[in-house]
């Protein structure tokens, strides 16, 4: 007996408004495979209904014996919701923040003032802040943040084993080429931080929903603190600075002043392509 697919007496409920909603409920006679039943209630449903897109079906078993599969009775589900609300396997949809974070400074821009009492000199101490006979204090500021978020619909066959350790291996790796988050921006090599991905099934057997979080930081050059001119820093490379005594004539005093920069890769490199799923 071959597979027959029958539309029940209470099917076609629905909903109204912008996301309006219809299902319709099938019985499925005629075998004893849950994914041969599915197959042929999909292959009975239109992709389209009442202008409004078939989002997936679903099939429950009401009576199944594997000896006698022509006896076998399935209650099949068909979702069918509004086109664009729900993204498409492949798609990917983009969010970015840019509130930023604070940073620990301890060299000015730029001194914009320098006040002391009449007949006495402040002294410079070349953009080093909160400066004293002992260290260099420094202080608390607020620095801008370009965080991305990418949320890719990638096809169930394609996250392997493999792919997830490649996404495990290239969290908190910087970009070691230029890199296009998927159409979103391209970033130089060394200005993105991948900070990892999370992946979620949207149902059995159907695509993941994961979610990349990157966040960016511009190469500089030409960077100058205090007498130290031309310094070149990758945007998650870490530069700090030494400070040391110095006599200020003007002040007739010893001041902090820095001695030398440093810039120190602090994220290990990584290829980025491998945030791409493999080809089928």
């Amino acid at each position: 007996m071959a597979i027959t697919v029958s539309e029940k007496p209470d099917s076609r409920t629905s909903t109204t408004g912008p996301n309006r909603t219809t299902e319709l409920r099938y019985i499925v006679r005629g075998t004893a495979d849950h994914s041969a039943a599915k197959a042929a209630l999909e292959a009975a449903t239109e992709p389209i209904y009442d202008g409004l897109r078939r989002r997936n079906c679903e099939v429950e078993p009401s009576f199944v014996d594997e000896t006698n599969p022509d006896d076998c009775i399935w209650n099949g589900t068909v979702h069918y919701e509004v086109a664009g609300k729900r993204p498409d396997t492949g798609d990917t949809v983009f969010s970015f923040d840019t509130t930023g974070g604070t940073q620990h400074i301890t060299q000015s821009i730029g001194t914009v003032g320098r006040y002391a009492p009449e007949g006495k000199s402040p002294g410079d101490h070349k953009g080093a802040i909160g400066a004293t006979h002992d260290s260099v204090e420094g202080v608390d500021i607020f620095t801008p943040a370009f965080k991305v978020n990418a949320t890719r619909y990638v096809a169930d066959a394609l996250v392997t084993p493999t792919y997830r350790g490649n996404l495990f291996s290239l969290t908190d790796r910087v970009n070691n080429g230029d890199f296009t988050i998927w159409g979103f921006g391209n970033f130089n090599a060394g200005e993105l931080l991948f900070l990892g991905a999370q992946g979620t099934q949207r149902a059995s057997g159907e695509d993941w929903e994961i979610q990349f979080s990157f966040l960016a930081s511009p190469n500089k050059t030409g960077i100058t603190v205090g007498d130290i001119e031309d310094i070149e820093k990758k945007g998650w490379e870490y530069m700090w600075v030494r400070y040391a005594d110095a006599e200020d004539g003007d002040a007739k005093a010893v001041l902090k002043r820095p001695e030398a920069a440093f810039v120190e890769q602090v994220y290990e490199y990584g290829d980025f392509a491998g945030l791409d799923p493999p080809e089928p």
